[in-house]
């Protein structure tokens, strides 16, 4: 073994708390794979790239620090009581890993809810350990522009910056096409841009436990998982009601206090193109992104006209008081984006 070998490389991992959220739900909830990215696994990853890209011995990559900063509720503000729980669930995740949480409140403004301040405090938090603790390289979980300040500070320290990517499409539940793209300028400044869509995506990789392992495994089943053991009964209860409104590729089914969305990918046992306004469907509730609930295998019983006399009265009611009310719905085609400039 070359001496240059034996030498450390101190690596410190700083999250965009929200960044990767969005990616995980991503991976979790759009993406074939269906399961959440593992913080474990992806540190594994990370020290396997550091040590590809450095020329030095994985034995002899270590990450050193481990930081997660991201806008929060607090409980006073928070009306979903498995948001909190899921939030919390999370935090012993990153305890578990040696992850370092920084959380800010989120503030209301305009009447929604902003994150404000942590891409500063993750750039003035990162250069300071950076020169306190002589990390050799950064790694950054982010995608925003404005962090190309905080990379020629570190390289002014001799820190190398590797930024881990993600570019990807996904269907809103309300059925806006949007785009995730990491800032070009941001690639352009790191020593190492790693572009984790393709890797991930790359055929030749397929069976890599490196990369199979950057997610979490069967995350349906396992048996710790204790956020799934209490939504079970949501999950596979069938419940019966009727469709109120069917567009291009998505629709909404009526329940109180929220109608339901569903996507075209939900349907079994039938087609999509089938289901018409008034048909009365089974389902059962599923989880968004956003932890809302979304209607989930879809299966159409019969049409329900409700000009005809026949079906039940519940399935008329609720048809008619659905054609009443005006519902308001991003069309499909429009682009939106979450791209960092």
């Amino acid at each position: 073994m070359v001496e240059a070998d034996k030498r450390l490389t101190r690596i410190g991992v700083f999250y965009d708390g929200n960044y990767f959220l969005h990616v995980s739900n991503y991976y979790n909830y759009e993406h074939n794979r269906k399961a959440r990215i593992s913080i474990g696994g992806l540190h594994d990853f990370i020290r396997s790239k550091v040590a590809q890209e450095e020329g030095n011995d994985i034995r002899f990559c270590q990450i050193v620090d481990a930081h997660y900063f991201r806008g929060r509720l607090t409980i006073s503000e928070a009306s979903n009581p498995s948001k909190l729980l899921s939030d919390r669930l999370f935090d012993d995740v990153l305890m578990t890993e040696g992850v370092i949480t920084h959380y800010l409140p989120l503030k209301t403004r305009g009447g929604k809810l902003e994150e404000k301040g942590i891409d500063v405090w993750l750039a003035l938090e990162s250069f300071e350990l950076a020169q306190y603790k002589k990390y050799n390289v950064v790694v950054l979980v982010a995608s925003d522009g404005d962090y190309v300040p905080l990379v020629r500070k570190l390289n002014t320290l001799g820190t190398r910056v590797m930024v881990l990517s993600w570019d990807f499409e996904y269907r809103t539940d309300g059925g806006k096409e949007m785009v995730t793209r990491t800032s070009q300028d941001l690639l352009e400044e790191v020593t190492y841009a790693v572009p984790m869509h393709e890797i991930i995506e790359n055929r030749a990789k397929r069976n890599d436990p490196i990369i199979n392992n950057i997610f979490v495994q069967d995350t349906h089943t396992h048996s710790n998982n204790k956020y799934s053991e209490i939504n079970k009964d949501n999950d596979s209860k069938t419940r019966q009601s009727t469709v109120v409104s069917v567009k291009n590729g998505y629709g909404f089914i009526f329940a109180r206090p929220d109608n339901l969305f569903f996507h075209y990918s939900d349907v079994i046992e039938g087609d999509f193109n089938e289901i018409a306004d008034g048909d009365l469907v089974e389902y059962t509730i599923g989880r968004n992104r956003d932890n809302g609930e979304v209607a989930r295998s879809v299966k159409k019983i019969r049409s329900q006209n409700p000009d005809n006399g026949n079906g039940s009265e519940y399935a008329k009611t609720t048809y008619y008081e659905m054609k009443e009310k005006t519902t308001k719905l991003n069309s499909l085609g429009q682009l939106g984006t979450y791209t960092a400039e």
